[in-house]
């Protein structure tokens, strides 16, 4: 019989509409709460999307944001409150992946406004009460309920035109959501049973959608799993991994999910010791894993054929030593103890595209 540790559970409050089409439901959404001018969000590279939202909605809209900036630079932050006062918005729907989720939730927090969701990569963050600022160079997260977006849509048609390389970082950053849950101080069984199944849906068909791309079940499944992981990351938050990530990021402009793809098989290794019934959870829903969670992880990135280094995108080695101090300062809750000497060749390793290896 397994042993249940005692826990506290809390049910996320936000509403999931999802399934093909799904889009359709905005206009019923903002009718059933008595929204008249919403202001629409994305990033410059989404325009013509939020622009067929806006007739679809038939220009009934306070107006339209299309500056939404990776780690939510505060300067943009500033930019869209004014121009939302300006507009006299009285909601926000963001359109796009973390990036624009993460502006219309800084706008959210500050005016109070209603928040729906709209996700078109499979980051997670439009499930959590977790905001991330980036101001003078550090990235920061902030946790507050109100955070959280009442509404999410999605709609797999949205993502159809997601690229495969796209779409296989998103994936695999929503991976990470789900490793860490597992891990965390303050899980619970519910959260375990949907971390499980989140990584089960996405190592299954991630393969399949980078093969081919156009596989309307596969990018079903594999939002269906990123759903789940983003409800494990806002409901028991973050680790090692996570703050690795934000530190990449935040400081040195490192691509989000990329980040993400590339530190997740180190920051496993790095833990493993720990967490040794995590790491046997993993392997039985990672494809190819023999017992050992980090050869499935690593089978998996080799079928995305994802980067594995971080100075393919620009970091440096001489970064190392700062990015080392920034990632053990402020440090989040970890199965393992950080120390500076190892999380410094974790680093290298991630800058290098080395394997990775438990011997830390």
């Amino acid at each position: 019989m397994e042993d249940i540790q005692p826990f506290t559970y809390n049910v996320s409050p936000s509403r999931v509409i999802f399934g093909p089409g799904s889009i359709k439901q905005l206009a019923p959404e903002l009718a059933r709460q008595h929204l008249l001018r919403p202001l629409l969000l994305s990033t410059p590279q989404q325009v013509d999307q939020i622009e067929a939202l806006s007739k679809q909605l038939d220009g009934k809209v306070a107006g339209i944001f299309t500056e939404a900036t990776m780690h939510t630079p505060s300067y943009i932050t500033e930019k869209a409150l004014s121009y939302t006062s300006e507009v006299q918005a009285d909601s926000i729907v963001s359109l796009g992946g973390g990036s624009t989720v993460g502006l219309g939730k800084a706008i959210s927090i500050k005016t109070g406004l209603p928040h729906i969701c709209i996700p078109t990569t499979y980051a997670g963050s439009e499930m959590t009460p977790i905001l991330g600022v980036t101001e003078n160079g550090v990235k920061r997260t902030i946790n507050d309920a109100k955070i959280l977006p009442g509404t999410v849509i999605y709609d797999v048609d949205l993502t159809m035109t997601l690229p495969a390389s796209v779409s296989a970082t998103s994936g695999v950053n929503a991976i990470a959501h789900s490793v860490e849950a597992l891990y965390s101080p303050i899980g619970n069984p519910i959260i375990n049973l949907l971390a499980l199944e989140s990584i089960r849906s996405l190592a299954a068909s991630l393969p399949i959608l980078i093969s081919e791309p156009s596989n309307v079940k596969a990018r079903i499944a594999v939002q269906y799993g990123a759903w789940l992981a983003g409800i494990c990351l806002g409901s028991v938050g973050m680790g090692l991994h996570h703050k690795l990530c934000h530190t990449l990021g935040g400081s040195f402009n490192m691509p989000h999910s990329e980040t993400h793809t590339i530190v997740l098989p180190h920051a496993l290794s790095y833990n493993g010791p720990r967490i040794p019934e995590v790491m046997k959870q993993l392997a039985g829903v990672l494809p190819g894993s023999d017992g050992d969670a980090i050869k499935g992880l690593d089978l998996l990135l080799n079928k995305l054929k994802v980067e594995k280094g971080l100075r393919m995108f620009g970091f440096k080695e001489e970064d190392v030593d700062r990015a080392a101090d920034l990632a053990c300062g402020n440090v989040y809750p970890n199965p393992r103890p950080i120390e500076k000497k190892l999380i410094r060749e974790l680093i290298r390793r991630v800058w290098a595209g080395e394997a990775a290896k438990a011997d830390l």
